[in-house]
């Protein structure tokens, strides 16, 4: 078992093209045809972090937050940045990143919050649009079944919870084949006509390599003619925040002291209270203040993330209440989903959870 299977997966359940632009998720350190001797899981990489992975025998560190997140020029050990990651190398450690890529997934970061808080019927806050394609393939009316099946079989087709979507429609094509060719029908040098489909199906991005292999396997052209579209639709998989209810709701106060306890911080910042009870809840881990008007819009009466600043609070307007419980105290979840996911997984090497608070900020 390699390094580079245990990254396969991750970006399997968190693809990197769902990162965002500023991000860089994915290995930043180390070689993935690596033996794994074990992981270690955690929410930043630092030097106290990969001193726990030599004592624990761990050559993969699996990081929420990247190492690096811009190019270095220099690395001479002047910062934590540097010393982190001489040592990493210097140890054969490997350090992996799976950022934003997994804030974005239905399945993510925020869904592991909003089963802390018992929320239920979740669904993205603010589903991502331009990560969606259509695929429009011709093909000879014989063989639309086989290529049909193949590509959804490769992940297309799916619309929400609608899987298998498609729409084909009969038409006539040309070509004429040349000397070099090989060709599935028509005589070469003379333009042939042949009844075809044209065949749609759409595909979230992460998908492909794999749809356009399944084409080339199984159409019977030589050369198959399609197209690829770039679509505006969202895509309800993907996104910012996520949206939830309570099974109940509860009365403000009561919900705030039971947020405190249950991400486990020693200080909640909120705006004025409505007076409403709780029922529907947003959440985003991190910073998510971006997120404010999205949860206004879906009619949140409480709005959970970390990294507010003073003049954002105003913006709550008193139509949402605003609940900053802290940037590491809203991703602290992230480490027990990532050890849960893999060691389901990979059962062949040691998961663990890091032992090393790395939140910087500290309270009185």
């Amino acid at each position: 078992m390699t390094i580079q299977d245990v990254t396969n997966y991750l970006e399997s359940i968190a693809p990197l093209q769902y990162q965002e632009s500023y991000d860089n998720a994915g290995l930043i350190v180390g070689n993935d045809k690596n033996v794994i001797s074990g992981v270690l899981v955690c929410l930043d990489s630092t030097e106290e972090i990969i001193d726990e992975a030599i004592e624990r025998k761990c050559n993969l560190i699996v990081a929420h937050h990247p190492i690096v997140f811009s190019g270095l020029k220099k690395i001479t050990g002047n910062n934590y940045v540097e010393r982190t990651i001489i040592k990493a190398i210097k140890h054969d450690i490997a350090i992996y990143a799976i950022h934003t890529n997994l804030d974005n997934m239905l399945n993510g970061v925020n869904e592991m919050i909003g089963r802390k808080l018992g929320l239920i019927n979740t669904r993205i806050l603010a589903p991502s649009s331009n990560n969606i394609r259509k695929l429009v393939a011709y093909v000879p009316s014989d063989y639309l079944e086989k290529v049909r099946e193949s590509l959804f079989n490769a992940g297309a087709g799916k619309i929400g919870d609608y899987d298998e979507c498609s729409f084909n429609s009969v038409g006539e094509g040309t070509f004429r084949a040349g000397d070099n060719t090989n060709a599935f029908v028509g005589e070469k040098g003379k333009r042939h006509f042949e009844t075809e489909q044209k065949l749609e199906v759409i595909y979230a991005i992460d998908k492909q390599r794999a749809i356009l292999i399944a084409l080339s396997n199984d159409h019977p052209y030589e050369v198959p003619a399609y197209d690829i579209l770039e679509l505006q639709n969202s895509n309800l998989d993907v996104g910012a925040g996520l949206i939830g209810e309570l099974e109940n709701g509860v009365d403000e106060i009561t919900f705030l002291k039971s947020l405190k306890v249950t991400m486990k911080t020693d200080c909640i910042r909120y705006t004025d209270l409505s007076g409403r009870p709780v029922k529907k809840v947003a959440v985003c881990g991190g910073s998510g203040s971006f997120l404010l008007k999205d949860a206004i819009q879906a009619k949140a009466d409480v709005f959970i993330t970390g990294d507010f600043k003073y003049h954002e609070f105003f913006d709550a307007e008193n139509l949402i209440v605003i609940a900053d419980v802290g940037h590491f105290e809203s991703e602290q979840y992230t480490i027990e989903l990532l050890v849960d996911k893999l060691k389901e997984k990979f059962t062949t090497f040691a998961v663990c959870f890091t032992e090393v608070n790395t939140n910087p900020v500290n309270y009185l």
